[in-house]
């Protein structure tokens, strides 16, 4: 499920508030008013309403009345009731007994069209009678009438759904538009903050540690989930430090054997043998090495100084220039020029690519020639003419602890060093394709310093 957008989610919730408390203080006025008897006993219209509902044409097309509930109940309430109702072609209907004080008007209700009446000095309050023009079923007619009546519950509950259609509906659509463009707005001031907490985060790697969200300009709401983080961070730089700590130690720790190992090792006769156990401890020297480098070079980034690819490929191939021959290969170095410049650190920069020159050894075959080429655009290939590498296994192979096939030699972890090494450089390293058969693997810098 998609997560919910937190200001449509304020917008919804603003606006159903909002229509919740209008309805209710409505409803509230409207019971306040119905309490006081004012809609009951001040209303001057319920005779009126009454009568005009009940109006109709007989089949001569003059004025009759249908006896509804409403003006049944209204006789029964108001015996002495009276009224006249005329319309515009001259038919009148009339009923009760019209007080004297109103009997001039109806000689002249053509010169009416609303009125209240009353036979008091000053007219106040609730009238005594009332001449309106009305629609009803007989058509739009003119109704004299006395004011006994009351409002009912259903012309009130109209008159509301009336008033709020024409009211209240088109504040609350208002009142929706506002927040709708408001809420956005307000959530984007208030989560600014939270907006550049995230993008510090998106700027954490697991080489830099200490690092710490900001939680100043965040909401008090989520400040306790960036304090949460922070925390996490801060256990996860203890526990990375201490395995550095311990990679650090195990690597000087094997140092010492390694040089035992290779001292033993040179005094052995030649032979086979000899030779194979020369190949297994240079790989545990380059291992060693580059965990040492490793470590290091987390420490001492910012202090990269500029480094010759082709004298650090040459001083490399020099080195291991005797182990490749006597494993049955032949040594190329093919340099574009002399002076290829990138910014680094030249030891660690020397395990990776002595690391590659073993993997060659390792991995070629026993003959063919390894090939190491220095680009004048800030690269450094180590080719082979062995098997080469599967197209399914060109990303796997840097993954630790990952080997070509169940005879390979070594933990697994070389290319992976290689690869931490590079990209603490800010560069690659990866598989290329090239004419000749076996596997290329090539370690790209980024744009070279001028010399």
């Amino acid at each position: 499920m998609r997560p919910r957008s937190l200001k449509w989610l304020l917008v919804s919730r603003l606006v159903t508030l909002q229509a919740g408390m209008i309805a209710v203080v409505l409803l509230l006025v409207i019971a306040a008013i119905w309490s006081t008897g004012y809609l009951l006993d001040e209303y001057e219209g319920g005779s009126l309403d009454v009568l005009a509902d009940a109006t109709e044409r007989d089949p001569t097309g003059g004025l009759a009345l249908r006896e509804t509930p409403e003006l049944a109940h209204l006789r029964a309430k108001a015996p002495d009731l009276w009224f006249m109702v005329r319309d515009t072609q001259g038919h009148r209907l009339q009923e009760g007994n019209i007080p004297a004080a109103y009997l001039p008007v109806v000689a002249v209700l053509d010169q009416f069209s609303d009125a209240r009446l009353s036979d008091r000095p000053e007219l106040a309050g609730k009238p005594d009678a009332v001449i309106k023009w009305v629609e009803s079923p007989a058509g739009r007619v003119q109704i004299l009438t006395g004011t006994k009546g009351q409002m009912s519950v259903q012309r009130l509950a109209r008159g509301i759904s009336g008033g709020f259609v024409l009211v209240m509906l088109p504040i609350i659509v208002l009142m929706a538009l506002a927040t709708s463009l408001a809420t956005p707005l307000v959530v984007r001031r208030a989560l600014a903050g939270l907006g550049r907490t995230v993008a510090q985060a998106a700027h954490i790697e697991f080489d830099k540690r200490g690092a710490q969200l900001e939680v100043n300009d965040v909401p008090a709401e989520i400040g306790p989930l960036v304090s949460a983080v922070n925390d996490t961070l801060s256990r996860l730089d203890a526990g990375y430090e201490r395995h550095q700590h311990f990679l650090a130690q195990a690597a000087h720790e094997l140092r010492t054997p390694i040089a035992i190992l290779n001292a033993r090792v040179a005094a052995l006769p030649a032979g086979q043998d000899k030779r194979d156990l020369l190949e297994d401890a240079a790989r545990l020297t380059t291992l060693a090495g580059q965990l040492l480098d490793l470590q290091r070079l987390d420490q001492k980034r910012n202090d990269f100084l500029p480094v010759n690819l082709t004298a650090m490929a040459k001083q490399v191939l020099f080195d291991l220039g005797p182990l490749a021959l006597d494993a049955g290969y032949d040594v190329a170095f093919e340099p574009q020029c002399d002076e290829v410049l990138v910014t680094g650190d030249q030891t660690s920069l020397e395990r990776a690519l002595t690391n590659l020159v073993q993997n060659a050894i390792d991995h070629g075959g026993r003959q063919g020639t390894i090939t190491v080429r220095v680009g004048k655009s800030g690269f450094v290939e180590v080719c082979d003419e062995g098997n080469g590498i599967p197209w399914s296994e060109r990303e796997q192979i840097f993954e630790p602890f990952n080997r070509l096939g169940s005879e390979g030699r070594g933990a697994g972890l070389g290319l992976n060093l290689v690869r931490e090494i590079m990209q603490l450089h800010d560069g690659s390293i990866a598989v290329v394709d090239v004419a000749t058969k076996g596997a290329c693997l090539r370690m790209s810098f980024p744009a070279a310093p001028s010399a």
